[in-house]
């Protein structure tokens, strides 16, 4: 509309989980969706060749009706495919709306919460600014098996997920985000200030060994994470908690 702004002054932070939103929307809008209008096309074509020849005409009709079966056959497995990757995507989008949640409990206590930090092709699920320091924190939404106790058993280095280590480290990408981050604050602010990275696991008991002490990632189930954050020794300033949490919103609103 003409001579018309809009009121907010500055773009919203992002949720928890949002970049999964888009990717899920994506995949059924842009993806599946597209290939079943197509198929349906397809199908609506021949039928209107079917109905040609069953009025006389002389149409190629073995090659339109071949061509339809193997187009949707195509389809169909394409959506399937779709269909598995967006459940995936949503119970991965309900682990970090979950971890969001939990971490909400810590604004109370003097922390700033950020959530799906868009990095160069990847995103940072949780940044958490606290007086004990900055936390980069990755969640992994690990379907669980139906029957027994299983458990998550952290070395140090690696994780093993109910006796398999998964094909992607969790625990290096938690080092590389928490990396990232520690560059970002370093180059919004010109502060060199401790990130620990963290790997959370929804839902699942992670047992740590005694390998795991030495190590400067906590993986842990998310419960648990708003204690470890706020029983940990303050090595930050208000002012300087409070220049980061800006510096670092500054750059999630300009990045969207």
């Amino acid at each position: 509309m003409p001579n018309k702004k809009s009121p907010l002054k500055a773009r919203p932070l992002r949720n928890p989980g949002e970049s999964l939103e888009q990717e899920i929307d994506r995949l059924i809008n842009d993806r599946a969706m597209a290939y079943m209008v197509a198929a349906g096309v397809m199908v609506a074509i021949t039928l209107l060749e079917w109905l040609r020849w069953w009025r006389g005409f002389e149409v190629p009709l073995a090659i339109w009706t071949v061509l339809t079966v193997l187009f949707v056959i195509a389809v169909g497995v394409i959506v399937w495919k779709t269909r598995i990757r967006v459940h995936n995507l949503r119970q991965g989008l309900d682990g970090e709306k979950a971890v969001g949640q939990y971490l909400e409990r810590l604004r109370d206590r003097g922390a700033h919460i950020l959530h799906d930090l868009p990095g160069d092709g990847f995103n940072v699920d949780h940044v958490v600014i606290h007086p004990s320091g900055v936390y980069a924190i990755e969640t992994k939404t690990y379907s669980k098996p139906a029957k027994g106790g299983p458990q998550i058993v952290f070395d140090g280095d690696q994780v093993r997920v109910a006796g398999y280590t998964p094909e992607r480290n969790p625990v290096r990408q938690a080092q590389a985000c928490a990396a990232w981050v520690r560059e970002q604050v370093m180059e919004l602010t010109g502060k060199k200030v401790p990130v620990r990275p963290v790997v959370v696991f929804p839902g699942w008991f992670v047992q740590p060994t005694a390998e795991s002490k030495g190590s400067d990632v906590w993986v842990l189930n998310p419960k648990a994470l708003p204690a470890f954050i706020d029983h940990s020794d303050r090595v930050m300033s208000d002012p300087d908690v409070h220049l980061i949490a800006s510096s670092l919103s500054r750059h999630v609103r300009n990045s969207v």
